[in-house]
């Protein structure tokens, strides 16, 4: 379990997260929202080390997450940033493989387990026919299949993603999204996701967490944020709302 306890974060000068507290457990999907600006990326970040926090404490399964080397944190969450840029075009094979240089001792090279792990892996992500392409050569939804591939050879308890579905269209986010539903429900991994969805997110997240100017203002399941008050006082518009047929979960419906 992930718990922040008051944290205040700031780049410069200026607090970016204020006085956060959320628990965030190891095993479910959570889809944090909110508006640009809210500090969403700023908190992925915080949790995983990269910014650390000028007050309040952030523990990881009990221990400061300060305490903590980078290659121990690697074997505990594992990150798909929303873009990722590289000198070098890579193949789908060689980009999986870099899930396990948390592993691998110095001068240690892949081994047969490593690579029977990645195969594994793009078989989950229906990636294996194209385990030797380039990178370049994917479209935006195998791009994401192949990280999301990357992120379960990392073996890890947390995946977080930041805004990973942003710039796919709408059929690679819900099948981004049955994918993440599916990895929860089988391996009963932990997925925290930044989206602006509300309705994908909400569909098929355990949980949502409402963040807003640096604070979070609500945390809990769809049905008890996705509610026009809420909304409201999250965007600062007045949103109506109405249940889903499908999934029996409150959507926005846009005028």
């Amino acid at each position: 379990m992930i718990q922040v306890q008051g944290i205040y974060c700031a780049y410069g000068t200026q607090d970016i997260l204020k006085d956060v507290h959320l628990e965030l457990p190891d095993s479910g999907f959570t889809v944090l929202v909110g508006p640009n600006g809210a500090g969403k990326s700023t908190l992925l970040y915080a949790l995983m080390g990269y910014l650390k926090p000028h007050k309040g404490t952030i523990r990881l399964f009990g221990k400061d997450t300060g305490k903590y080397s980078r290659p121990e944190l690697a074997k505990v969450i594992a990150f798909i940033p929303q873009e990722m840029h590289s000198e070098f075009d890579y193949t789908v094979l060689d980009t999986v493989l870099m899930g396990r240089f948390p592993y691998l001792g110095i001068f240690q090279s892949y081994g047969q387990d490593d690579i029977a792990a990645a195969h594994e892996a793009l078989q989950k992500m229906d990636m294996y026919e194209l385990k030797d392409r380039y990178l370049s050569e994917l479209s935006g939804g195998e791009k994401q299949r192949a990280y999301l591939a990357r992120a379960l050879v990392q073996d890890t308890k947390y995946i977080f993603l930041d805004e990973s579905l942003s710039q796919l269209d709408i059929n690679y986010q819900v099948e981004i999204m049955r994918l993440l539903r599916g990895i929860v429900n089988e391996q009963h991994k932990a997925i925290v996701l930044i989206s602006h969805n509300l309705n994908l997110a909400a569909n098929y997240a355990d949980r949502m967490i409402f963040l807003k100017a640096g604070r979070v203002l609500y945390s809990g399941k769809p049905n008890q944020l996705m509610q026009s008050p809420q909304l409201h006082e999250l965007f600062g518009l007045t949103l109506s709302v109405a249940t889903n047929p499908l999934s029996g979960v409150n959507n926005i419906i846009y005028p």
